[in-house]
């Protein structure tokens, strides 16, 4: 139970629904246990009026015997019916008050869960996949409520009833009460000994499944790339062989359910005859009724029920405590991203590396050594290199994705971490190498940095962005829905939106991580015509791999296995006859070739 007591918060917010609840739970008891006295007592009713009418049977008081007999069956029958309306009543009002406490709490742990999520660092999502995220935050969840609204309710249910049913038992006789109950010592082992194996079934089921659904949600995510290779039947037969794991766990756990079970209805139906054998040889010892036998035989068919959904309980604890187990190993972490600074001022968009290197703490990759460059407010600086030398870390680092392990980053001559982290970020435009388009509308997909933008707003970025022309050939224009990821749009499109995206916030600093790569040359020269004309004062950075694209940068810093081996604009470069000479030359020989095959 100790993964669970991180439920006790919960417990404390909605005690006003669990104290009315437990009420609920006594009263409906009450009324569940007094019938069986009625019934003891009609039973013996019956007997002795038998006896009675057999004695005038043949005279004219039979008749007057049978009609009193007759009445006192009825008021005994309606009183048992009144006995179980108002149980059921009662019973309502408990589920009414339990079951819906248990979807509140859901509620609350859903939301925490996400915005928990949303705290953790670039490196946590890195590390984790998204099944096994989505996973946590449903179906453990899901598991967990079943804990708090089902298993509590019966499990106080079980305890009320046994308490009430035990007394009453004793209070008839002590003898009887104790052979009838003999059985449950038995019982309590045998869920001991069952309760580990639940749990070790349950905790790896959790696991297959979140296996599963990681690689459904893979697989469907790049159904492209699974057509395009014809390997539809590869994943189908791998996802059979994981399908098959899961049912074979789920299966073991079924197994040891099926005989837990029956076990218990086998020791309930001891119950009874023990009660049917010892009750007769004290009715013919006189020590008690016949009624007495009824009233014993009702109070342990009132315990099988909850007796077997102890067995059910049981389960529900144990496989919320290995869900609950899962959510708090990621719920107990602390972001690695951490601000403090409540202060929100407008950044003017100096950039200072000093000394910075980093290396990715997940693969060990040292990404950047020793890099230090300073950017000035308002200028256009470019970052080329070739594959994995470390230009998107770089904007990483500026975005304060990652911490830096050695070095200082330096914001308008403040040190980044002491930087408001939601004000600076609100203040960049930043469009990634691997464009993310939202399953919505294109105009919403422009206008997700801000809360309210207006049409021509949305349309002028569109514009800037040089998309403004395909998205109006849609039928629905900026309303046209978007597929899973921008399916629905080309890959310049996409690109260009998320452009339009970065570009409508106004941006204080704007990075463009290789972002161009999808556009014919045409459309990037109108793309950087735009830039240069609406960030005027404002500190571009873009990440390219096209030397075309960055010629008339302030800056060019070029990268080479992480480190800055040379800077300067372009015509300093050149006349360095360097790397980037070199780069120059090549590209230009590619061009041509392509001009003149």
């Amino acid at each position: 139970m100790k993964h669970l007591r991180f439920l006790n918060k919960y417990f404390y917010k909605y005690k006003w629904w669990i104290i009315p609840g437990v009420f609920f739970v006594v009263i409906s008891n009450i009324f569940g246990v007094i019938p069986a006295q009625v019934i003891g007592h009609a039973f013996n009713l019956i007997t002795e009026n038998i006896e009675v009418y057999r004695l005038f049977h043949g005279f004219d008081r039979a008749q007057v015997v049978y009609d009193i007999f007759s009445t006192s069956l009825f008021y005994f029958g309606m009183l048992v019916l009144v006995l179980y309306l108002l149980r059921g009543l009662f019973l309502f009002f408990m589920r009414q008050t339990i079951i819906l406490m248990s979807r509140h709490i859901e509620f609350d742990m859903k939301n925490e869960i996400y915005a928990h999520y949303q705290k953790l660092s670039l490196g946590f999502y890195r590390r984790n996949n998204t099944g096994d995220l989505m996973n946590r935050a449903t179906e453990d969840v899901n598991r967990v409520r079943m804990y708090v609204g089902p298993a509590i309710m019966y499990t106080i249910n079980t305890a009320v009833l046994f308490l009430l049913v035990i007394y009453a038992m004793f209070a008839v006789n002590a003898t009887l009460a104790i052979w009838c109950l003999l059985p449950l010592p038995v019982l309590v082992v045998i869920i001991y000994l069952v309760n580990t194996l639940i749990n070790q079934k349950s905790e790896q089921i959790q696991h297959q499944l979140s296996s599963l659904s990681s690689f459904v949600q893979e697989r469907f995510s790049g159904i492209r790339v699974i057509k395009s290779y014809v390997r539809e039947g590869h994943t189908r037969d791998v996802f059979a062989d994981q399908s098959q794991n899961y049912k074979d766990s789920a299966m073991g756990l079924v197994k040891v359910q099926a005989l837990f079970y029956p076990t218990m209805l086998l020791l309930v139906g001891l119950s009874t005859i023990l009660t049917v054998y010892i009750g007769g040889k004290q009715v013919i010892e006189g020590s008690i009724t016949p009624g007495n036998i009824a009233e014993f035989i009702v109070y342990v068919n009132q315990l099988t029920f909850p007796v077997t959904m102890l067995g059910w309980v049981t389960t529900l604890i144990q496989r919320a405590s290995a869900s609950q187990k899962r959510i708090n190993e990621f719920l107990q972490l602390e972001p690695e991203i951490v601000s403090v600074n409540t202060e929100q001022p407008v950044i003017q968009g100096d950039i200072q590396f000093k000394n910075v290197s980093f290396t990715y703490p997940d693969t060990g990759i040292e990404a950047l050594k020793d890099v230090s460059f300073d950017i000035k407010a308002g200028q256009f600086v470019a970052v080329i290199g070739r594959t994995g030398s470390g230009k998107s870390t770089l904007a990483n680092l500026i975005m304060r994705m990652y911490d830096v392990d050695t070095g200082v980053i330096s914001i308008d001559g403040q040190a980044l971490p002491a930087v408001n982290l939601s004000n600076y970020r609100n203040q960049i435009g930043f469009v990634p190498q691997e464009v993310f388009l939202f399953s919505d509308t294109i105009k919403n997909n422009i206008a997700f940095g801000l809360d309210e933008v207006s049409d021509e707003a949305v349309a002028t970025a569109a514009k800037n962005a040089a998309v403004y022309h395909n998205i109006i050939d849609f039928d629905l224009k900026f309303e046209t829905m978007l597929g899973e990821r921008g399916i629905t749009l080309s890959g310049g499109q996409k690109q260009r939106v998320s452009i339009a995206r970065a570009l409508i916030k106004s941006p204080k600093i704007l990075i463009f991580d290789d972002c161009l790569s999808a556009v014919d040359t045409r459309t990037e020269e109108e793309i950087l015509g735009n830039l240069n004309r609406i960030m005027k004062g404002c500190t571009s950075i873009l990440i390219a791999h096209r030397i075309s694209t960055i010629k008339n940068a302030d800056i060019i810093l070029v990268l080479d296995d992480g480190k800055i081996i040379e800077q300067g604009d372009h015509k300093q470069l050149m006349g360095l006859n360097g790397a980037y000479a070199e780069m120059y030359q090549n590209q230009l020989l590619e061009e041509e070739s392509t001009v003149n095959p």
